[in-house]
């Protein structure tokens, strides 16, 4: 029995083996790869946060 296990790529859907046969996982080619990397390194992604702090807020150096 073999099961072969297909997902989207993330960038631009084509369907792709999860398998040693794909080095790029969950990602199609290195081209879509590198847009994804890109849209996190431009911020234009990010993971959701329960409000508005900024990095500084709620941290100093001498935590008690």
């Amino acid at each position: 029995m073999s099961d072969v296990t297909t997902v989207n790529c993330p960038t631009c859907g084509k369907p792709v083996i999860w398998g040693e046969q794909s080095p790029f996982r969950p990602f199609c080619c290195k081209r879509c790869q590198l847009i994804d990397l890109g849209e996190w390194a431009a911020e234009e992604k990010r993971i959701p946060s329960e409000g508005d702090h900024s990095e500084s807020d709620d941290w100093s150096e001498s935590q008690q």
